[in-house]
């Protein structure tokens, strides 16, 4: 298939169903790791078309989402300081701290400004010389490398005025911590396929035999979810447990090497606190010595500020696989997506911003009452 339309094609999405209803005869929990495979799946409901008992666990690759409180706290302290521009992609403004956003920090006067790319941010410290301009670079492996690529720029041009507010994070030791859960229902894993693509693929072997777990490396289209969750269906069936890569289109084994070497350079792997779940050990990145000044936790003297989430959001038992969202008390009342109590519904990938957007609810509520009639 050449042209992006083409993996939304009804027909071939149905034999896919059917191959998958073919081969299963018992019931599967499986995660998908991804916020955008969420999303795909509530919007074309195709975890409704699965056999019975076949479930989709949603898991925590949403970056907006798994961006702790504490994080937030500090770049709104940051934003709000005389003389800083603030600089963050559009989808961080909306995402409550403590007792703020960065939204709030914006209209009360500071200069908060949405960026395309980071780079936008270095050319602004350009501009602004008598100016300190952050970039809050959140996410994973995904958009750590344009987050690099930055700072490696600003020390190669020796400008000193731009800084890094780092809150990355790693995709397999989150899988890793899910795993050793006790509560933990997942017994395999459609892998995220972006971050496949710069990472490559050599990480997920050792996880899949370590757990016993089948993991798939998955695309965002439906027939990219459905393939996966085929190739998925016939390992647990035959009770086998390998990496497969079934989104060949974008990934590799090898993976972006000049994107990896670049990573290398500028950050060192560091234990990270993920939003709702905790710290987990050796999940994250930081500015490596060598670029340490551009540090803007060190810079701007925040890496003190430590808050605890809110007892009401139960985003943390969403982005582990615990509770569906509408498991949550708040969702849909408290929690909406104008006055969202987590990033889960503030995020254009959280799941619970898929389930308000897709109305989930109200069809689980539909099912539910015609079940009762008949």
């Amino acid at each position: 298939m050449k042209y992006l339309d083409e993996f939304s094609d009804p027909v071939l999405a149905g034999k896919l169903v059917d191959q998958i209803h073919a081969v299963t005869t018992q019931p599967w929990a499986m995660m998908e790791v991804c916020g955008g495979q969420t999303h795909s799946i509530i919007r074309h409901g195709i975890d409704q078309l699965l056999p019975d008992g076949v479930e989709m666990i949603h898991g925590p690759g949403c970056p907006v989402c798994v961006t702790p409180l504490e994080i937030i706290d500090k770049a709104l302290a940051i934003a709000e300081q005389p003389g800083v521009i603030f600089c963050s992609f559009g989808d961080m403004l909306r995402v409550p701290g403590s007792s703020l956003d960065l939204f709030s920090i914006k209209s009360a006067g500071g200069d908060v400004r949405v960026v395309y790319s980071p780079l936008d941010a270095l050319k602004l410290a350009r501009e602004n010389p008598d100016r300190q301009v952050v970039f809050f670079g959140i996410g994973f492996e995904t958009t750590a490398p344009a987050n690099a690529m930055t700072v490696f720029q600003a020390k190669l041009h020796d400008i000193r005025n731009f800084s890094l507010l780092v809150s990355h994070v790693l995709v397999p030791p989150a899988m890793a911590a899910i795993m050793e859960s006790p509560k933990c229902r997942v017994q395999a894993f459609l892998a995220a396929g972006h971050v496949c693509s710069v990472m490559g693929t050599s990480e997920y072997p050792a996880l899949a035999e370590k757990y016993r777990v089948p993991i798939v490396v998955t695309g965002f289209e439906p027939l990219d979810i459905l393939e996966g969750i085929r190739r998925t269906v016939i390992q647990l069936e035959s009770g086998r447990h390998e990496l497969e890569n079934a989104y060949s289109r974008a990934v590799t084994a090898e993976g972006n090497v000049a994107a990896m070497a670049m990573l290398r350079d500028v950050f060192e792997v560091t234990d990270r606190t993920w939003r709702g779940i905790g710290m987990i050990p050796l999940s994250g990145w930081k500015l490596s010595e060598r670029y340490a000044d551009y540090d803007a936790e060190t810079r701007f003297s925040v890496s003190d500020i430590h808050t605890a989430e809110s007892a009401l959001c139960r985003s943390g038992e969403v982005l582990q696989g615990l509770i569906k969202p509408h498991e949550c008390e708040a969702f849909g009342k408290e929690c909406t997506p104008r006055k969202p109590l987590g990033a889960t519904m503030v995020s254009s990938e959280g799941a619970c911003a898929a389930y308000y957007t897709y109305r989930r609810l109200d069809h689980l509520e539909l099912s539910e009452t015609r079940l009762v009639e008949a």
